[in-house]
């Protein structure tokens, strides 16, 4: 494994941990040459799941693409990154097991923002106000006023 400091090839690994849905192991390396500590996950090579987006093009899932949207989300709010891998892993998972080969981007938007509401209510207002393109604030309060409803 190359060393994100030094680019180095040699590491040890120091501490190997299995994630809570079992699906990824966690790995703790230090690099031989600079000595920095980095960490690691390995997981299991999935079968490739194809995006379709909006206006029909089509691109590779990509879980990192979740977890940038997440994160702006709950940007300045108390939700741990442990929180928001969990949410994404839950999403990975439950798309690779109910879609073949394709799904809609709008089903993972919807998946999200149902992750989010249990999460935590501003980010999932935030989420919601960018993914759902609020153009007025009538549109904003219907949303927060459906969540209070709840």
């Amino acid at each position: 494994m190359r060393c994100p400091y030094c680019q180095d090839y040699e590491s040890r690994v120091i501490d190997s941990r299995s994630s809570e849905d079992g699906c990824t192991i966690r790995r703790r390396r230090e690099c031989s040459t600079c000595k920095r500590r980095f960490t690691t996950y390995e997981r299991v090579e999935e079968r490739p799941l194809l995006v379709v987006k909006n206006g029909g093009e089509r691109e590779q899932f990509n879980r990192e693409k979740i977890l940038k949207g997440i994160s702006k989300a709950c940007e300045k709010r108390p939700v741990s990154l442990e929180d928001m891998e969990t949410v994404v892993a839950d999403i990975e998972r439950e798309l690779r097991d109910n879609f073949d080969r394709e799904v809609s981007s709008k089903v993972i938007g919807e998946k999200i923002m149902d992750k989010l509401q249990t999460l935590d209510e501003v980010a999932y207002v935030r989420f919601a106000s960018v993914y759902r393109q609020f153009g007025d604030l009538n549109s904003f309060i219907k949303t927060i006023e459906q969540l209070k409803n709840k």
